[in-house]
């Protein structure tokens, strides 16, 4: 039988995105892209080896991508060519004369699926050759010279993804005869299969929507949110099991826990069976604007439990007032509170959460994207508090595998919200017990860096 090779073609430049690393390097939830496409294919019993094909002054970082994620199924780490068609020959070479199905997939498309991997390992019992697709959404034109030389009907235009998975046989038969070919364009390994040898069937398997291909930095955004989506199981609630599994004899520490959402994330958590400890101005006298309180609160939760899990920091306040009319203590607060605090919260809790590769969830306001008159320091300081989890995500994930997340619920019906807008239609409002179960699925992914969108 022969075995199904995963080949990650990680040899481009990404001169297009515009970072002084190829883009297959850049981070998503906390993990260079390349890792997630490298495991979707190393969790997935059906593929039994994985090369990697990438360019030499890069090499060194997959190495260490390997060690540090102790992939068992990594055989192999060469060297590509300039184009990708020559990265493509590379992996072909090293598997010549072997019974193998060499199964291409582009590195920056970190979200291909179980499902998409099987029905190509599957197709190839039928097939020597197999491509990825999905239906065009948007009508294809032919131009030439800048004028439309040919609309092809939408019904037989699909827009194609990777993995191209091939016998390899097949598909160096194909790239031998192309090589002898001085006309030879570069094209993707289905291509060249079509032009040399126009008589092999190329089996086409649904891809999915979610299987993009990150080109531009833009498309960072549309991962991340993806990856969300993908991980963090956005329901209003899973399964007791679930929770109770992961939840019993935690120890989550919640700073601003005496209201709103952060009560209701420590409801949550202790009827699942956690340890919770609530520390907040009004019940326990703790200021988070205090680096001695957070110490304090911090200290007391490791000596009584031994350890913390999970810290949560709900504290913030708003004033919701023009700047030329807010007195300066107020500012002070805001400031204090709502930015500092994160900081002491963040800096205190991590030589606790990195013994338990634990998490820290901050919170922010869907105020954060674009400032409003009369809310110039609520709305940036939490925009400040975005950037801060996005740049300890990968501090923290790098240094000492403790995961930064932060939620960004819409208007919510809290305390502080009827404080400052009084009566509201309720029905135009998130319930906070919503919010607070989206925060508990936030706990217990894997991912980190992220900005976790709740919406009605």
């Amino acid at each position: 039988m022969s075995k199904n090779i995963a080949v990650i073609l990680s040899g481009g430049k990404g001169m297009r995105f515009g970072l002084d690393i190829p883009k297959q390097f850049a981070k998503l939830a906390g993990k260079s892209i390349i890792e997630h496409s490298i495991e979707a294919f190393e969790q997935h019993n059906l593929i039994d080896e994985i090369c990697i094909v990438t360019h030499p002054n890069w090499k060194h970082l997959i190495e260490e991508y390997v060690l540090k994620n102790k992939y068992k199924k990594v055989t192999k780490i060469i060297s590509g060519g300039s184009e990708r068609y020559e990265s493509s020959i590379s992996a072909i070479n090293a598997y010549e004369g072997l019974n193998v199905n060499l199964i291409f997939h582009d590195a920056v498309r970190p979200f291909v699926s179980n499902k998409i991997i099987e029905s190509v390992v599957e197709s190839l019992k039928h097939y020597n050759c197999v491509d990825v697709a999905i239906a065009a959404v948007d009508t294809i034109i032919e131009v030439k010279d800048g004028i439309i030389n040919n609309i092809p009907p939408r019904a037989l235009i699909m827009q194609g993804q990777t993995p191209q998975a091939f016998k390899i046989e097949t598909i160096k038969k194909a790239y031998d005869l192309a090589l002898q070919d001085p006309q030879f364009k570069t094209t993707d390994d289905c291509g060249v299969v079509k032009k040399y040898l126009p008589n092999e069937k190329i089996n086409v398997v649904l891809g999915s929507l979610d299987n993009i291909k990150i080109t531009y930095q833009q498309d960072l955004n549309i991962a991340d949110k993806i990856f969300q989506l993908k991980t963090i199981k956005n329901e209003k609630k899973l399964h007791d099991e679930y929770y109770e599994e992961r939840l019993r004899n935690k120890v989550v520490v919640i700073f601003g826990g005496s209201y709103g959402i952060g009560a209701n994330i420590a409801q949550i958590a202790k009827d699942y069976g956690a340890n919770v400890e609530i520390f907040s101005r009004s019940t326990t006298n703790t200021d988070v604007a205090s680096i001695s309180d957070v110490n304090n609160a911090l200290k007391t939760v490791n000596d009584k439990y031994g350890k913390i899990d999970y810290v949560v920091n709900t504290a913030a306040i708003l004033e919701k007032q023009p700047l030329e009319l807010t007195e300066y203590n107020k500012i002070l607060d805001v400031i204090n509170i709502n930015y500092l605090g994160a900081i002491n919260v963040a800096k205190s809790s991590l030589q606790y959460l990195e013994k338990t590769s634990g998490q820290l969830l901050n919170f922010t306001s869907s105020s954060y994207t674009r400032g409003r008159a009369g809310y110039s320091l609520y709305s940036s300081s939490k925009a400040a508090i975005v950037n801060l989890t996005q740049a300890l995500g990968e501090e923290f994930m790098a240094r000492n595998s403790v995961r930064v997340n932060c939620i960004n619920p819409q208007r919510t019906f809290t305390p502080m919200r009827v404080k400052n807008f009084g009566n509201e239609d309720i029905n135009s409002l998130l319930d906070p017990k919503d919010v607070a179960i989206i925060s508990i699925n936030t706990l217990l992914s894997n991912f980190t860096g992220q900005v976790v969108d709740v919406t009605i």
